[in-house]
C-alpha cells in the first residue's frame, strides 16, 4: 500500500498549472533541482513544484522501462517504478495473449497499469483492478495519457471480490513486497496469496499469474506451465500459464528481445547432462534457462557436458553460436590460487578483467583488488569448481 496521498500527490500535477511545471523541469538534472526549485516557487506552490520535480525524477527512472515517450507522459510512484513490468516484457505477454484468441482479460493487482496498457495495445479489452487509492488514480491516470480509456476501464476494488465471469482470461501479478519485509519469498505471503491467485486462474478459460523468478519448482501447482522471462540477459519474471490446451508442468525459457525460447514437457525433459573435462570453449547459459531448469537441453543443442555436477556452466570442444547461452574461449585452467592467476595476468598484461563466480565464495571485487590488473589486454576468469575442486578459467569472449 502506498502512504500517498492521490489528492496531494497527483491531482495537482493534472490541472494545466501542474502539467505546465512537468513539462518545464522534464529535463531537470539532480544537482540543478535546487535552484530549479528556488526559482519556480516564486509563481507556483511550493507543494506543486516539489510534486513536480518528484515526478520527474520517477519519469526519469522509469524510462529505462517504460521508454523515454511514454515515461515521459505517464504517471508514477515510487513502488510502482520499482514493481512494474518493464514494457518490452508485458508487449510479449500481451501477444501472447492476443495469439491465444484472448478478446478481454482481467488484470488483477494492476499496480500503475503496465501489463493493462501492453495487453490494451493489442487490441484487447481489460479490466484493471487494485485496492489501493493512490495506485487507481495512477493507473487512471496513465490511461488517459496514452489514449487507451476506451480499452481499459480502472477499479478500486480488493481483487478478491471482483466477478471475473466473461473474461476470457484472467492475469494476477500478486504483491511479493511489504513495506514492513521488504521481498517476499514465501508464495502463500503474496498479497493475495498464491493459492487464491491460481484458485482465481482456474475459473477463467485461460490464467496467467506473475512470481517471482526464485520460486522453488516445487511450489508451482501441477496443472500450470512454468515460463522464465530474460530481458537483455536479466531474468525479470516468471508466470504461471492455466490453459484447457496446454501441458501440465511443462516449462518454457524465453529471451528477450531475441524472442528466443527452448521449451520441455514432462514427456520430453532431458536428465542432467554429464560431467566432463573442461573444453575449448565455456558456455554460460542465461539465467532464464538456468531457472527454467532447461540447461541439459541447451546442452544437448551445443554438444557439451557440465563440469561439475552441481555448476551450471556447459563445457564444449567446438564453438556453436546459440541464443541460449554466452560463449567463451577457455585459454588457462589453474586450480584456485590468487598469486597465480596475478602472475599470469601480469604476463599477459591484462588491465581489464571481468570477474564471474559460480560455485566459489570469492567475490569478484575482492579477487580484483587483490590481483591489481594493469595492462592494454583483457580477459575474463570464472571461479568455480570442476569435478568438486575449487578452480579458475580464464579466457575471452568467443
Amino acid at each position: 500500500m502506498n502512504d500517498l496521498d492521490p489528492a496531494t500527490f497527483l491531482a495537482p500535477l493534472l490541472t494545466s498549472e501542474g502539467r505546465a511545471l512537468l513539462d518545464e523541469v522534464r529535463d531537470t538534472e539532480p544537482a540543478r533541482e535546487l535552484a530549479v526549485a528556488t526559482r519556480l516557487r516564486r509563481d507556483h506552490p511550493a507543494e506543486l513544484v516539489s510534486a513536480a520535480l518528484a515526478q520527474a525524477r520517477l519519469r526519469q527512472r522509469a524510462a529505462a522501462k517504460f521508454g523515454a515517450t511514454d515515461a515521459g507522459r505517464m504517471f508514477f510512484t515510487p513502488n510502482g517504478v520499482e514493481q512494474s513490468t518493464r514494457t518490452s516484457v508485458a508487449t510479449y505477454r500481451a501477444e501472447c495473449l492476443r495469439a491465444l484468441g484472448v478478446r478481454s482479460v482481467a488484470d488483477l493487482c494492476c499496480g500503475i497499469g503496465g501489463d493493462a496498457i501492453a495487453i490494451a495495445r493489442a487490441g484487447i479489452r481489460v479490466l484493471a483492478v487494485d485496492r489501493d487509492p493512490l495506485t487507481v488514480a495512477v493507473a487512471r491516470a496513465n490511461t488517459d495519457a496514452l489514449g487507451l480509456a476506451e480499452l481499459i476501464e480502472v477499479r478500486e476494488a480488493d481483487v478478491t471480490e471482483v466477478d471475473t465471469d466473461g473474461y476470457d482470461a484472467v492475469f494476477v501479478d500478486p504483491a511479493r513486497r511489504s513495506s514492513k519485509r521488504g521481498r517476499i519469498f514465501d508464495p502463500e505471503a503474496y498479497s493475495p496469496p498464491l493459492s487464491w491467485a491460481v484458485s482465481a486462474a482456474l475459473k477463467a478459460p485461460l490464467g496467467a499469474l506473475k512470481i517471482a523468478p526464485g520460486i522453488p519448482h516445487e511450489a508451482i501447482p501441477p496443472e500450470a506451465e512454468a515460463e522464465w522471462i530474460s530481458d537483455g540477459g536479466d531474468v525479470k519474471e516468471a508466470v504461471l500459464w492455466f490453459r484447457a490446451d496446454g501441458t501440465p508442468g511443462a516449462r518454457r525459457a524465453m529471451l528477450l528481445p531475441a524472442g528466443a525460447g527452448v521449451h520441455a514437457t514432462p514427456a520430453t525433459m532431458l536428465p542432467d547432462p554429464p560431467v566432463r573435462p573442461v573444453g575449448r570453449y565455456l558456455y554460460e547459459p542465461d539465467g532464464a534457462v538456468i531457472r527454467a531448469h532447461l540447461v541439459a537441453e541447451v546442452a544437448e543443442e551445443l554438444e557439451g557436458g557440465l563440469i561439475d555436477p552441481t555448476i551450471a556452466y556447459v563445457t564444449a570442444d567446438e564453438h556453436r553460436v546459440t541464443p541460449y547461452a554466452a560463449a567463451y574461449e577457455i585459454t588457462d585452467q589453474l586450480p584456485f590460487n590468487v598469486k597465480k592467476l596475478k602472475a599470469l595476468l601480469r604476463e599477459r598484461e591484462v588491465g581489464i578483467l571481468t570477474v564471474k563466480k559460480r560455485g566459489s565464495a570469492v567475490e569478484p571485487e575482492e579477487l580484483r583488488r587483490k590481483v591489481k590488473p594493469q595492462g592494454r589486454n583483457s580477459a575474463t576468469v570464472f571461479l568455480t569448481r570442476v569435478a568438486g575442486a575449487p578452480t579458475m578459467l580464464i579466457g575471452h569472449p568467443a
